[in-house]
């Protein structure tokens, strides 16, 4: 495979709820990926209005990246994404979507190229501001909720709750897994990652 054709993201977004209420909710884990790669990257992320999110960039691997918590709340994602890309002339292939997944269980990711927007709210915006379901995702699983019932409601719940103390070292463990797995995107293209992440696991030890 040529350098060329490598797919190399440009802006790295984290879906989540701006506030404390919402923070180290299931559905700010894209929120804490962000977090993570700031720190590791050293990026200072700061409040942006025109992008109506928090926003830094950086140098990795010899390339411009940018970080991007969208700050609309969870349904109006794809309005700051859409104003980034615009401002910098991005392509839908070059920006990466971390998000939570119900799909999938606590403990597991999963990267792909593509792909529909499930029921997630946020991705149902970005599709929509973006034109295009032809963008790269990391999903991060938050497990489904076990209630039964009014399932909206239970769903809700779910996703605003926090972890249980079991999951809790489960998912710092895959929030460092998914921050590697951008790294790699980075360095070596998505295809590559993809490889390399989407077998990886974390058991609980119970």
């Amino acid at each position: 495979m040529g350098e060329s054709t490598l797919l190399i993201p440009q802006l790295i977004v984290g879906l989540g709820n701006p506030g404390a209420k919402y923070a180290a909710t299931r559905h700010n884990v894209g929120f804490d990926v962000i977090d993570l790669l700031s720190q590791r990257w050293q990026i200072a992320i700061a409040s942006n209005r025109r992008f109506q999110g928090t926003y830094g960039e950086g140098t990795i691997k010899g390339q411009k990246v940018g970080l991007l918590k969208p700050e609309t709340y969870m349904n109006r994602s794809g309005q700051s994404v859409r104003a980034v890309m615009d401002w910098y002339k991005y392509s839908p292939s070059s920006v990466l979507i971390v998000y939570d997944d119900m799909d999938l269980p606590v403990g597991r990711l999963r990267l792909r190229l593509s792909g529909s927007a499930g029921g997630h709210n946020g991705m149902k915006s970005i599709v929509s501001h973006l034109g295009t379901q032809a963008f790269p995702r990391l999903r991060l699983g938050i497990g489904s909720t076990e209630k039964v019932g009014d399932r909206d409601s239970a769903v809700v719940a779910h996703v605003l709750g926090r972890f249980s103390p079991a999951e809790k070292s489960q998912v710092q463990e895959v929030l460092e897994i998914a921050a590697d797995a951008v790294q790699v995107a980075i360095a070596e293209g998505i295809e590559k990652s993809m490889s390399v992440f989407n077998g990886r696991n974390v058991i609980s030890e119970t």
